[in-house]
């Protein structure tokens, strides 16, 4: 029986800034600096639009699922939460029917306000988009879904 070697790890650039981690977070920082720019115009974060839009897809998320589907802990979610019903976007029943779970939903304003941010936001990824040839878009795509299950495994 023969010995199998692991394989070969990749190589690696010396310069750190040419690290597809690298790269990945940089373009990760500058969609969220362009984004920023465009929403502090309209009174909103990152998460709070990211909340309006997931809200609008999909009324009455919890607090639990919608921070995890925008990258913050619960309890940044609550406070995204709290500040976005204070401002009347959401409403959200004052007790949970079940549990701790009390279910989010976009009030007029809500609705509102995210028609209005949203031609300012699909510019910035259309700016991004742009930058990459049509015909390789589906493949960066799948690419980027797999480093994503890979780290996540």
């Amino acid at each position: 029986m023969t010995e199998s070697k692991p394989p070969e790890p990749h190589d690696h650039p010396e310069d750190v800034t040419q690290h597809v981690g690298y790269l990945l977070k940089r373009a990760q920082a500058a969609l969220r600096g362009a984004m920023d720019k465009v929403l502090r115009e309209h009174g909103l974060t990152v998460p709070q639009y990211a909340t309006l839009e997931l809200l609008a897809l999909h009324p009455g998320m919890s607090n639990a699922d919608l921070a995890r589907a925008t990258f913050v802990t619960r309890q940044s979610g609550n406070v995204v939460l709290r500040g976005l019903q204070e401002a009347g976007l959401i409403a959200r029943p004052d007790t949970a029917d079940h549990g701790r779970a009390r279910p989010a939903r976009l009030t007029e304003d809500g609705h509102a306000r995210l028609a209005a941010v949203q031609t300012a936001v699909y510019a910035v990824e259309q700016r991004m988009v742009e930058a990459i040839p049509p015909k390789r878009m589906a493949a960066l795509l799948t690419d980027l879904d797999h480093i994503a299950a890979a780290l996540e495994e």
